[in-house]
Order: C-alpha cells, then structure tokens, then sequence
C-alpha cells in the first residue's frame, strides 16, 4: 500500500510580524503629549499669563486619526456585507457562511483588483484562470455539505478538490473539513496558491502538483470531491475514489452542449445524478503544464 504524500501536510510557513501603523505611531504621540500637559508645579501657584486660544492639532495628525490605514478589506465589515448578500441569494449554510466571512478573500487576488475581491464576480488569477464568484463557491460548498459526509461536529471528511487556483476555496475547506488534498495542474498557480495559503499554518491542507483528472489515489477513499473546472464526464477516477456516501459537486457539460451544475452521490447500489443550474467555469484539461 503507497503512504500519503508528506507534502506539505503542514506548509513551511513563516510567521508574520506586521509592522505598527501609522495610526497607533500617531496615538503614542498624542497620549505623551497629553501626560505633559497634566503635570502641576508642586511648590507655587503658576504665573499669570495672557490667555491663549486652544491649540489646535496639526492637520497632518487628524488626517491619520481620520482615515482608516491600508485598503480597508482588512475589516470584518466588508466580509459580513458579502455574507448578507450570500444570504439574501439563499445561501443558508451556517458553516459554509462562517468560513466566507472568515477567510480574506482579497488576499487570494491580484493587487490590482482587489477593490473587486468582495463583489460577487469571477476575476483573473492569470494563467487563464479564474477565481469564482463568492456565490457559486458558497453554492457548491453548500451541495457538498448536503450529502451524508459528515462528521459528529458538522465538519466534511476527507475531501479532494480538483484545481487549486489561486487556494480560495481550498483556504474555505480546510475550515469546514478533517482534511483537504487539492490539486493543481499548472504549476504556476500551485505556487501562488502556496504563497497565498502561507499565513493560515493549515495543517489538514495539502496541496498537490499534478493531472486533476487521475484525481489522487493515495489520499482515497474521499467523502466529499469537487471540481472548479467542467469537462464533458466524470473521470472514472473521481468516481473510484469516491467513498460510499459520498458526494461529487463538478461542473459538467450537458448534452445540450452548456455547462451545468452536477452532484453525483455514490450509494451502495451505485451512483445517482442531478442535474441544477446553469454555469460557466474553465474547461477540464489533463495533464500538467
């Protein structure tokens, strides 16, 4: 029997030290001032001296006081504005919410659009690649929890996600899930993935390199599979991995020729299909690149 790979069960990460900001630079500076001008003279009464109008802080210090540093998405407001949407678009999934409010997601996207992170639109991540719209990545998770893969605690199992991209959805597993493998077949993007992912420390996090289509052997049987690339069928191999009662959530293209949302559920007298909505993800390729 081949050993599960151990790499990396536990990414080498780093730890962060973010340096002070100039907000809390600025309030050191303000409350020494303040001490100063609470002193009393301990021996005579101060003399007297001309009034004087208050002194007014320099302009530059309230600026910093004023505006918030950075781009703002650090703040857990921005994140529960894209939950209440979710929410309003009939995404219920407690825990599936709880970890789209708690995984940043404009650190998984390019400094440039990252104005856009918590709007509910798919964006490059280069390489031709795409990073799904919050509310068909909260869909897919939300399917994958309805199937009879639970834990007693309401984690996933075992799961495996075919095509890491930029490591959003696979930053999302790992919190709602014993264990995740995800597997990338460009290997441009298993490396950006790997850098985005590093200040989670995710030990139930392991990403791959190779052809998502073989799935991963080694890591099987799953209890959850899902994919965020369509092809023209379930690869027999996803199907083979899949333990029973498990669930499969892939786009697929159906024999209209579109793409549509497919969950496969393996039972013991075999598997059953349901075909849902309507959507449009990057196509399914084999091998590596």
């Amino acid at each position: 029997m081949k050993k599960r790979p151990a790499f990396p069960a536990q990414l080498d990460l780093g730890q962060d030290h973010p340096a002070p900001t100039p907000r809390m630079a600025v309030t050191r500076v303000q409350a020494s001032g303040q001490a100063g001008k609470g002193a009393v003279a301990p021996a005579r009464p101060p003399p007297v001296v001309p009034s004087r109008p208050p002194r007014v802080p320099p302009a530059a210090a309230t600026k910093v006081d004023a505006v918030p540093t950075g781009l703002g998405l650090d703040s857990a407001q921005v994140r529960s504005r894209m939950v209440r949407k979710l929410l309003e678009q009939g995404i219920e999934d407690a825990v599936v919410l709880k970890a789209m409010e708690t995984i940043e997601r404009h650190r998984f996207v390019d400094s440039a659009l990252v104005n856009q992170a918590y709007e509910d639109t798919s964006l490059p991540i280069g390489l031709g690649q795409t990073i799904s719209k919050p509310n068909v990545v909260a869909r897919m998770l939300a399917l994958l929890r309805q199937g009879h893969n639970l834990h007693v605690d309401g984690k996933l199992g075992r799961v495996l996600e075919i095509g890491t991209g930029c490591g959003y959805q696979a930053a999302l597993l790992s919190a709602m899930s014993k264990e995740v493998y995800s597997i990338e077949r460009l290997r441009g993007l298993h490396e950006k993935a790997r850098e985005n992912l590093r200040h989670l420390r995710a030990a139930n996090l392991h990403l791959l390199f190779g052809d998502g289509m073989l799935g991963y052997a080694q890591g099987a049987p799953y209890g959850g599979i899902i994919a965020a690339a369509g092809g023209d069928e379930v690869p027999d191999a996803w199907i083979d991995q899949l333990a029973v009662g498990g669930r499969l959530v892939a786009p697929l293209v159906t024999a209209q020729g579109q793409q549509a949302l497919l969950v496969l559920d393996k039972t013991p007298q075999g598997v059953q299909r349901q075909w849902l909505e309507a959507v449009h993800f990057v196509p399914l390729k084999s091998g590596v690149a």
